[in-house]
Order: C-alpha cells, then structure tokens, then sequence
C-alpha cells in the first residue's frame, strides 16, 4: 500500500482555525483526500469540585437575572478585563496557594491576575494597566470563553 504524503501546511492552517475559532475539531474533503484535525477539549463542568470545608453550596433556582446583569455592566466598563481565549480560569497558581488578587487589591502593569488553562498549557493573564481590583466576575476553576468579563480594573 503506497504512502499517502499530507499537506502539512493545510493541517497548520486547520489547526489555527480551531485555535482561533474555539472548533473542536474540523473536516475537509478534496478530491478523494480528507483531512480531519479535532483537538481534544476539557469539560470543566464534569470535573469534580475540591472540597474546601464547610457545608456544600446547592445549586439555586435559575435566577441568572443578576449575575447577568453583573456581567453585563462589567463588559461595559472601560477597565474590563477580558478572557483572550478559550479554557478554565484559575484564581490562584496552584490549589491551596492564595489568589493572584482580591477585590481592593492594587496591581501594577503586567501583573499576573489569573491563569487561564487551555489544552494543557498555563497561560497567565497580566493587567493590561495599573489600578485597583473593583470585581472578579469569574469563578475559578470555571470553563471561560473568548471575550468573557473576567476582571474590572479602576
């Protein structure tokens, strides 16, 4: 059976549209050549919680009027902080170890405020300018999406 010799670039240039696209996986078909490049992608939601101590919270009713408000107004603020990209926020660098910041905090430029995870690899997110800590919109250890509110610096 003779070797069947990939386009290397086309796989590239598929992956960086999954990348940039957030896509779990994409498939494209040409003259008889398929080509499918999928990554795999992390459930945080199944992921069980770690228990911290106390009693365990219940899910409420859905009453998401104002945590969505919440994150609205924070999306509006000229100081929002916005998820780069796709994965799960972490508040501190490793469980047990304190946050990167709290709400009051001072942070200078370039100061790290979370990690994002995204297909394995820890990306931290700096401050993009200095101010003080007003909101801390996401959970952590939470699945966030491209261009979510994640911080409000003033």
């Amino acid at each position: 059976m003779p070797a069947t010799k990939f386009d290397e670039e086309l796989i590239h240039r598929l992956a960086k549209v999954l990348q940039d696209t957030g896509l779990s996986e994409i498939e494209i078909e040409n003259e008889g050549t398929r080509v499918r490049v999928a990554r795999q992608m992390q459930i945080s939601a199944m992921a069980p919680l770690p228990m911290v101590g106390g009693p365990a919270v219940m899910p409420q009713p859905a009453n998401t009027a104002a945590p969505a408000m919440a994150v609205a107004n924070a999306a509006d603020h000229p100081g929002c902080v916005k998820s780069p990209m796709v994965g799960t926020a972490y508040a501190a660098a490793e469980p047990g170890k304190p946050p990167f910041i709290k709400v009051g905090d001072k942070v200078n430029k370039g100061q790290t405020l979370l990690i994002i995870e995204a297909m394995k690899v820890m990306n931290p997110i700096p401050a993009p300018n200095a101010g003080t800590i007003k909101e801390i919109v996401f959970k952590d250890a939470a699945a966030v999406e491209f261009g979510e509110p994640l911080v409000v610096i003033e």
